[in-house]
């Protein structure tokens, strides 16, 4: 990272950016052409790597895509604040990010199905419990992102 004091290696903090962020962006790719998508996620430590987790319908652009090339990329980002300065240049924005890469697979087997959804339930519910019908499990395709790299980056002034 280019500018070293501002980036995060502490896993509790690295855990408190994944609990701020609402939204990941999911960066996938076929033939070489971009393809990025805002998603719902929910994330987890599996032998001290992080695993996330995304929902979305059964067929689609993201899905025939990383069908093909289960390479991916995320972003997240969250604490925006506006910097002002005297000068144009002298603005800022106060942010926290985690950007990372890894490899994807939707999910196959019911009971993983069901883990991953109780994952992406936990980080927005405060639900002790989590039921799922089996019509939604029928119509919804859980993806897992095992991400292999990450940086987490924050500047707050």
């Amino acid at each position: 990272m280019r500018k070293a004091n501002r980036e995060i290696k502490n896993q509790d903090e690295i855990v408190s950016i994944l609990e701020k962020c609402d939204v990941c962006r999911l960066g996938l790719a076929r033939d070489g052409i971009p393809y990025i998508v805002p998603m719902s996620f929910g994330y987890e430590w599996a032998g001290g790597r992080l695993i996330l987790y995304f929902h979305c319908a059964k067929e689609g652009k993201k899905l025939d895509i990383m069908r093909e090339n289960a390479n991916a990329c995320f972003e997240m980002d969250c604490s925006h604040e506006l910097k002002p300065g005297e000068a144009a240049c002298d603005y800022s924005m106060n942010f926290e990010s985690i950007i990372g890469s890894g490899r994807i697979a939707e999910l196959a087997g019911r009971e993983e199905r069901i883990h991953g959804l109780t994952c992406l339930m936990k980080k927005y519910s405060a639900a002790p419990k989590f039921v799922f019908s089996e019509s939604a499990l029928a119509l919804t395709a859980v993806l897992r992102l095992e991400v292999s790299e990450y940086a987490g980056k924050r500047l707050m002034k």
